[in-house]
């Protein structure tokens, strides 16, 4: 085998090795979107994660349905008051703020969608940094009340470092 060949193979097995050491690194690095969440009666809800504005700002607009089961968790990087409105949203929802202890601090049950604008503001009382969505109903079917703790745990790239 001439030089040149053996540097063209070698370069083509350098560049079939960087590629799958890429692709593994992109799988393990994979942000899984949904996590448990545990309501104080042990009810589990599968929710999915809404961490970035761009997630956050969309949440659960034009999705037709949400199961008793299921529900949207919004993270926020630090507690504050967060307003939240139903534009674009097509399902009833139940919306409820959550302290940094997980402790539910506000509640506003059966929100309706916003069929135009203006949208009504829904703001909580107390400052939040999680918001979970369920859907409507889900909160007095639970019997959710303040301070009532909901449980789940963050996955690692959703944790402050």
């Amino acid at each position: 085998m001439n030089p040149a060949s053996l540097r063209n193979k070698f370069l083509s097995l350098l560049l079939v090795s960087l590629m799958l050491i890429s692709s593994l690194y992109c799988q393990s690095s994979r942000r899984d979107k949904f996590i448990k969440v545990f309501l104080p009666n042990g009810k589990e809800i599968t929710a999915e994660l809404a961490v970035t504005p761009r997630e956050r700002e969309r949440g659960l607009m034009f999705r037709e349905k949400l199961e008793p089961d299921q529900g949207m968790l919004f993270v926020f990087e630090e507690e504050d008051l967060y307003s939240f409105w139903m534009k674009n949203t097509l399902i009833p929802l139940d919306i409820i703020w959550l302290n940094s202890h997980q402790q539910i601090v506000h509640i506003e049950k059966n929100v309706p969608p916003c069929p135009q604008e203006p949208c009504p503001g829904y703001l909580p009382r107390y400052p939040a940094l999680y918001v979970l969505e369920l859907k409507a109903g889900q909160a007095e079917e639970n019997n959710l009340k303040p301070f009532d703790r909901i449980s789940f745990i963050l996955p690692d790239w959703v944790r402050k470092k």
